[in-house]
């Protein structure tokens, strides 16, 4: 199982929380409206977000994490999907620092983000390139977990969660506001709490 973070596993969009904590408010509502006017594509997109944390610290980050309003029962939810026998993994475009912060905190077994340059006296430093590649970064994880595309469940709210749907095993949209996701899903979900999730993964039938 594959699930995205924003808007998935967050109440609200995880980088307005990060903006509002580091005083960049206005470069985080510019880029999501342009984006969602369909001015900029996905790739500037995370790249202004990205910019966002520019020149801070990892911690300054992290604690912005941890307040970020999310659905409950995640580590409940992800325990119950590991006694049926699941792996659950991160499949975002999200940076290695927010990544990482997840793993640790809720026990997911990998993630698939955007690789981050090292930072620079502690901060964290400019990327070389941006990409975003959703269908790309599950490939990597299938390779490392030795199964396929055809078995993961992915849980996702935005277009690039949409776009993957039809090429994995289930899409389930999870508390997604575009018609168009819904219409993508092989589920539509809307709840606050991950355990519900895990148990509509259980309880899905094999594709056709």
């Amino acid at each position: 199982m594959t699930v995205d973070i924003d808007g998935t596993l967050t109440t609200v969009h995880g980088w307005q929380v990060i903006a509002d904590a580091l005083g960049r408010r206005d470069e985080f509502d510019r880029t999501q409206r342009r984006f969602f006017a369909r001015e900029i594509g996905e790739d500037e997109h995370l790249a202004n977000m990205l910019r966002i944390a520019r020149g801070h610290t990892v911690g300054e980050v992290e604690a912005a994490l941890e307040a970020t309003p999310r659905l409950e029962g995640i580590t409940e939810g992800i325990e119950r999907l590991h006694a049926a026998g699941s792996r659950v993994a991160l499949l975002t475009h999200n940076p290695t620092y927010v990544c990482d912060w997840y793993l640790r905190r809720f026990g997911f077994d990998d993630f698939e983000g955007v690789p981050t340059a090292p930072l620079r006296d502690g901060r964290i430093a400019p990327e070389s390139t941006v990409r975003a590649d959703k269908w790309a970064g599950l490939g990597r994880l299938t390779d490392r977990a030795g199964t396929t595309a055809a078995l993961d469940v992915h849980v996702g709210d935005g277009w690039a969660d949409a776009a993957l749907f039809p090429r994995v095993g289930r899409g389930i949209a999870l508390n997604t506001r575009l018609p168009e996701v819904e219409r993508a899903a092989d589920v539509v979900l809307r709840t606050r709490d991950f355990r519900e999730v895990a148990g509509r993964v259980e309880a899905l039938p094999p594709r056709g």
